[in-house]
């Protein structure tokens, strides 16, 4: 079974077909997806569509790129909708993105710090999202104590050393289409680096579809390619990274079946 830990199915790149595009789920292996709200918009479409979809869970959090705006009582609102929404799992995704020109550095790191206040308070864990931001995340995080809180660093860029010592503070890594990529070095030495037992399937769907159909819109079922890719570096069976990936998703979202 294939738990997809991060997508975004309210994108409207799916405007035309979702509905057909995810009774194919089930058919394909695909058990479950969390759907991430991002930015304020996106807390209510992620809402009412993981109310229509039972095989559903959702996460509520303002992505670093989308806090510019941000308000306090849009943290209660946020807050509201975790407490109330009885298959809200994480808080996110959130972090630090300073990738391209954005929303200002410190006020980046004072929304992530405060969602995190967010996520220990309601005992949640967090989807991080993480980029050319390496020291800056991983120090708030554990300025934080973020090892209490828990949670998955979100399409994993970083070193295998950076990896490990995400491992060692207690996240996972998700992992998705990028280990494919012919470039992909990185993230091919960190699947092997790391133990499987820390290790999530995720696809940033509609994005990061992973080889043959990078640049096409991406989906769950695209996770057999993932899976196929992990077994070869660890020299496993697709079954055991099924398996093994699948209960590591339960873990990681506090989800009894």
């Amino acid at each position: 079974m294939i738990f997809d830990t991060h997508a975004h199915y309210d994108d409207a790149a799916f405007d035309d077909d979702r509905e057909e595009l995810l009774s194919q789920f089930k058919a394909a292996g695909v058990r479950h997806f969390v759907n991430i709200g991002n930015d304020l918009a996106s807390l209510d479409t992620t809402l009412e569509l993981c109310k229509k979809y039972p095989e559903s869970f959702a996460a509520f959090g303002i992505h670093p790129a989308e806090i510019a705006e941000l308000t306090e009582k849009d943290i209660e609102g946020i807050k509201s909708k975790l407490e109330n929404f009885d298959r809200a799992v994480a808080v996110g995704e959130i972090g630090l993105d300073y990738w391209e020109e954005g929303p200002d550095k410190e006020l980046q790191k004072k929304w992530f710090i405060r969602q995190l206040e967010l996520a220990r308070e309601l005992k949640l864990p967090v989807v991080i999202h993480s980029r050319d931001a390496a020291e800056d995340t991983y120090n708030i995080l554990e300025e934080q104590h973020a090892e209490e809180i828990g949670g998955v660093i979100h399409c994993f860029s970083y070193s295998p050393e950076m990896a490990q010592r995400y491992v060692k503070m207690g996240f996972y890594i998700g992992i998705g289409g990028v280990v494919t990529f012919k470039n992909a070095k990185k993230a091919v030495e960190v699947v092997k680096t790391i133990p499987l037992e820390r290790i999530v399937l995720e696809t940033d769907s509609p994005y990061l579809a992973p080889t043959p159909y990078r640049g096409k819109r991406n989906s769950s079922i695209n996770l057999t390619l993932v899976a196929e890719k992990i077994a070869e570096i660890k020299g496993i069976t697709a079954e055991e990274v099924y398996d093994r990936t699948y209960r590591n998703a339960l873990d990681l979202y506090r989800i009894k079946e």
